[in-house]
């Protein structure tokens, strides 16, 4: 998650834009391609890792669309670079409907803009660190009924959550509003396996005034306590479920992609 809102600033990079750059996308600017060369120069595996994150992603929703969930809440979207979760899940699933959640305005703005689709798709602004707040606004409540099971998306952005902000209660919260049969999809940063990487992404994040706090595994699957784990678990991101089509091919060195997800049903 971003510094707190206070609009658009071209002179500081900006977390979706520089996510964007990473992931090929068009949406960034010179600040942000300097933010983000800096962190390939230190930690080269970074481009990789992000693509890992967005298949990851992409593969959870496919595979819960096809399930049989017909929701989804996709908190911390980013900018909508190349796929988008209600591209993925409309196809698996037609019908399906996306509550996308950000408090980016460059993002939001993007957002809106993506094409009409009969009203299945809904744009809120939202923070996670109030995740009340998501769960009853309008816009969210207009596509989902939390009376039935959501997927609810939660990719790379709880490692941009500080302790003090409390990632395990905004977690819980989450699912005390997510009806039996719903997943919570997650993903987030390690340096369990490249430490020196991870400490040199997150030192550029910070130098940004982005906080940064990458976890270890013992951490992060305490975040999907009370959900029951799909199979595999939590894993490398490029091992949950790999799809033959996935871009990047993490076989060799699974934790190249400096990331572990999950996911869980909620009994």
């Amino acid at each position: 998650m971003e510094r707190e809102l206070q609009g658009f600033d071209p002179t500081t990079p900006n977390i979706a834009r520089l996510y964007d750059y990473l992931l090929g996308g068009k949406d960034h600017l010179a600040v942000d391609r300097e933010a983000a060369e800096e962190m390939l120069r230190a930690a080269p595996e970074m481009r990789a890792a992000a693509r890992a994150n967005r298949a990851f992603v992409l593969r959870a929703v496919r595979r819960l669309a096809e399930a049989g969930v017909r929701q989804f809440v996709d908190i911390g979207t980013g900018l909508p670079t190349r796929a988008t979760v209600h591209e993925v899940a409309g196809r698996a699933a037609p019908g399906a409907r996306v509550a996308y959640v950000d408090h980016d305005p460059v993002v939001l703005t993007h957002l809106r803009a993506l094409p009409a689709d009969d009203g299945r798709t809904a744009v809120a602004e939202g923070d996670l660190r109030d995740p009340e707040a998501i769960l009853g606004h309008p816009d969210v409540l207009r596509v989902i009924d939390f009376a039935e099971p959501v997927g609810i998306v939660l990719g790379a952005v709880l490692h941009f959550v500080g302790d003090a902000d409390g990632p395990a209660r905004i977690v819980a919260a989450l699912r005390r509003a997510m009806a039996p049969g719903s997943h919570l999809v997650l993903s987030h940063a390690t340096g369990d396996a490249r430490p020196a990487a991870v400490a040199a992404a997150g030192e550029v994040y910070r130098r940004a005034g982005i906080p940064f706090t990458p976890r270890g595994r013992d951490r992060i699957a305490e975040l999907l306590a009370g959900f029951e784990p799909a199979e595999p678990g939590l894993v490398w991101l490029p091992q949950w479920r790999p799809d033959e089509a996935d871009a990047v091919d993490f076989t060799a060195d699974p934790a190249a992609s400096l990331a572990l997800g999950g996911v869980g049903r909620r009994a």
